[in-house]
């Protein structure tokens, strides 16, 4: 899909200076198997409104050419019994039809800046996203070290499947030690990078203020979630929690997209935000899944999502 092709190039251009190279590759590798729907829905949210700006404005115009045309056309009334017609019409210039241009019609003048600010979007996502599989598989705590089994086996949690060592094999295991904190330094400090570069792009812009009010919720919910992770009984509102953070990133993408066509985000927009959210979960499918190239508002397509984990955007930290 080109517009998530565009997405995903625009967020590598955001991240091209990161270094050391190990850092800059692991930062790429995040974004490379990333979904793009929250960039996406903010190009086509802002796409929406300025199409929905513009067809209200060509109504007002038409409507506003209909009254100059009676009026110069129509008939008088006073003391005479015959009509009047109109002065001036022989002589009118095409220049006197009102036409909307300028201000009046909504335009994406600056489409540079409007796929920049999708990329923003795209990166705070991906980076609290990674952040969340960090804060959950903790891979820096004794639990996701391998152990030695009954048989002899390696056994570890969650991340530390790929550890080298084995408590057979001290030196291999503090080796593999210090490469598995290694790399998950390396993904906390990508995370943040992501985190911080979404909120360069977003800057001085009105998205901004949405931008902060989805980090400081992410934070709070997953307090929240780690004081419900050991209960069964609460478990899926342990999932709700985690959720959210796609939920809000979604809003986000409107907001984004609509204020950078200079307008408020649409109820239609935002309830489109609310289907994908309520389809997706913790994890957003390709964005052709959501979206195509038809040119159609995405508040009038019907979405079909049979599979809303296929091909999901998939994180350095995954197993």
């Amino acid at each position: 899909m080109e517009t998530a092709d565009n997405c995903r190039r625009a967020a590598f251009e955001a991240v091209a200076d990161v270094e050391p190279p190990r850092l800059h590759d692991l930062v790429e590798s995040v974004l490379d198997g990333a979904s793009m729907v929250p960039g996406v829905l903010a190009l086509e949210s802002a796409a929406a409104v300025t199409a929905e700006t513009n067809a209200a404005a060509n109504a007002g115009a038409a409507g506003r050419n209909g009254d100059r045309e009676r009026k110069k056309n129509g008939t008088g009334t006073g003391t005479g019994t015959g009509t009047e017609t109109g002065t001036g019409t022989a002589n009118q210039s095409p220049d006197d039809t009102i036409t909307t241009t300028g201000t009046e019609t909504g335009t994406l003048d600056d489409v540079d800046g409007v796929l920049t600010h999708a990329a923003g979007v795209q990166l705070i996502y991906e980076g609290l996203r990674l952040t969340r599989t960090l804060a959950h598989e903790e891979p820096w705590s004794d639990s996701a070290i391998p152990n030695e089994s009954a048989n002899g086996d390696s056994v570890a949690d969650g991340r530390a499947n790929c550890h080298p060592g084995t408590a057979a094999d001290p030196d291999s295991s503090v080796a593999g030690t210090v490469e598995t904190d290694t790399q998950a330094d390396l993904e906390i400090l990508a995370a943040d990078i992501l985190v911080a570069r979404g909120f360069y792009l977003l800057a001085r812009t009105e998205a901004a203020s949405t931008a902060v009010r989805t980090v400081q919720a992410f934070g709070r919910d997953q307090t929240r979630r780690e004081e419900l992770v050991d209960d069964d009984s609460v478990s899926d509102r342990a999932a709700d929690l985690d959720a959210n953070l796609e939920r809000d990133v979604l809003e986000l993408a409107v907001r984004t997209g609509a204020t950078a066509a200079d307008e408020p985000p649409t109820a239609g927009l935002l309830s489109v935000a609310d289907e994908i959210a309520d389809e997706v979960g913790t994890s957003f499918p390709p964005a052709e899944a959501w979206f195509d190239d038809s040119g159609a508002a995405i508040s009038e397509r019907t979405f079909d999502l049979e599979d809303p984990t296929t091909d999901r955007a998939t994180s350095a930290t995954d197993p």
